[in-house]
């Protein structure tokens, strides 16, 4: 009797699952005819640029050397990025600078526009030097566009310290040391290449090779997964919560991204661009472009 009824709900199940698949299959290009209908027929091109916070490179669990963003080989690096995301021709740019702060911005930004940004003297480092500043009003101003538009989202945690803690505790060495491994050859590299006078443009060519992302991709998203014992979390909420940062900042690219929008600049911490990477690679409404190809 227990034998048929087990039975009877597999043959179901098979039934149903085929039906979905059958189903699924069916509205497959349905989905992506929407897709391409609401681009009007062209995939979006989305210019991403991963960059190390320029005021402050040691900001992130990396703690790397400073940069002179200022000197002479950087501004003239600027100019040229600047100059490839004009020849790109983006309708809007998007930074990493709090959503919800967006009236602030487009104040800074009227303020640089009008030649004023600079005059203040209490203007601290972050605003001298961060990358939204040197590069993202540039390129806002150099392409005519109104602003710049700011997607972060602030509202997660990154407990890392914790995550470290439960490895230790649970004697997980082996994962202790890949994670280490993984930021000390990043920081390693960095700091040679800053300390050997390397330029902001290969700097940033450098954080955004697919072997850079695949380490951050890795550091972030997969490792903390293994850490701690069966009852332990911390690691996939510490994924999790760095996963919701950047989809929320995918939303808000693509919930400020008109039908008619053909091109976007997306200017981020590496980390970032190498998550949200994954995202648009499964999207088949966009497409992705890289600055080195602009460059060559």
């Amino acid at each position: 009797m227990a034998l048929t009824t087990i039975s009877f709900k597999e043959n179901s199940m098979k039934r149903w699952a085929q039906g979905m698949s059958l189903l699924l299959f069916a509205f497959a290009p349905t989905y992506i005819t929407m897709a391409q209908e609401l681009n009007h027929g062209f995939k979006k091109q989305i210019l991403i640029i991963g960059t190390f916070h320029y005021h402050n490179p040691g900001s992130d669990v990396s703690k790397t050397l400073t940069f002179d963003v200022l000197n002479k080989q950087s501004q003239q690096d600027l100019k040229r990025i600047t100059a490839a995301i004009k020849e790109f021709g983006p309708n809007k740019i998007f930074v990493e600078w709090p959503f919800d702060q967006q009236q602030e911005l487009d104040s800074l930004y009227q303020a640089f526009e009008q030649r004023r940004f600079w005059d203040s003297e209490l203007l601290t480092d972050f605003y001298k030097k961060n990358e939204i500043f040197q590069l993202g009003f540039r390129a806002a101003i150099a392409s005519d566009l109104p602003g710049v538009i700011g997607i972060d989202y602030l509202e997660t945690q990154f407990p890392f310290d914790s995550l470290m803690n439960i490895i230790h505790t649970n004697g997980q060495s082996r994962l202790k040391r890949d994670l280490e491994q993984i930021i000390a050859s990043f920081t390693t590299e960095f700091n040679a290449k800053m300390q050997t006078g390397t330029s902001l443009l290969d700097l940033t060519y450098f954080l955004n090779t697919k072997t850079l992302r695949d380490k951050s991709n890795r550091l972030h998203a997969e490792l903390p997964l293994l850490a701690g014992d069966i009852h332990n979390f911390v690691g996939p909420f510490l994924t999790a919560e760095w996963h919701r940062r950047n989809l929320y900042m995918w939303s808000l690219i693509q919930k400020q991204t008109q039908p008619s929008d053909r091109k976007v600049v997306v200017l981020l911490g590496a980390s970032h661009i190498a998550m949200l990477k994954t995202y648009i690679d499964q999207n088949e409404a966009w497409e992705a472009v890289e600055l080195i190809d602009l460059l060559k």
